[in-house]
């Protein structure tokens, strides 16, 4: 398959390019780095990424920022700047990548246990998720060709301390857990599903 990972070069994509690097044709995507490089915040980013890609069979989203930090330092710009990132960067992906999918081909995107179970310093980052699970479920019933939308939900991964002591009590997912929520949304048969893996 022909897979643009977007987020390729964070903790979640590095670990996908290198267990599917073998097995299907990546391109990879970042802000900094990797075969092309779009800022999802930006829609002219995206559509220049597109032009550049072409034709594609999935597109896997690991990527948007959201801000963490304590209530009281939340602003209306800070606040928007976390969903431009993670909720209407993603979205746009899909919007502007309809145009270049292959038929029965897929879109996944990231979200998050903090959807259900908020912390503190991470309001921002449950708004954002919430947005994203509403918009794959409406999405999954109006995408035409076969296309599928799914999203997979972790809590905070293993291969991040510098987070477990924001998440008390939570059993970190496993970086293998990860890696199988997003083969079972690109590679199986669902649509409109938000993966849990947690």
């Amino acid at each position: 398959m022909r897979i643009v990972l977007v987020g390729a070069s964070g903790t979640m994509g590095t670990h996908l390019v290198n267990a599917w690097k073998n097995e299907h044709e990546l391109i990879t995507v970042g802000t900094k780095s990797g075969d092309i490089k779009a800022d999802i915040t930006s829609i002219e980013a995206i559509k220049k990424m597109y032009k550049e890609v072409g034709n594609f069979d999935a597109l896997v989203s690991t990527a948007g920022p959201t801000y963490v930090g304590p209530w009281k330092t939340l602003t209306p710009e800070v606040f928007k700047n976390g969903l431009d990132g993670k909720l209407l960067g993603q979205i746009n992906l899909v919007l502007l990548g309809q145009d270049y999918i292959n038929p029965n081909g897929s879109f996944t995107l990231i979200t998050g246990g903090l959807t259900y179970e908020p912390q503190y310093f991470f309001a921002n980052a449950s708004v954002a998720n919430g947005g994203v699970e509403a918009f794959v479920r409406a999405a999954a019933i109006e995408l035409k060709d076969g296309v599928r939308i799914n999203a997979v939900s972790p809590t905070v991964i293993e291969n991040s301390p510098q987070y477990f002591d924001y998440f008390p009590g939570e059993i970190p997912t496993t970086m293998r857990a990860l890696e199988f929520g997003f083969r079972k949304s690109v590679f199986g048969a669902k649509t409109g599903e938000i993966i849990k893996l947690y």
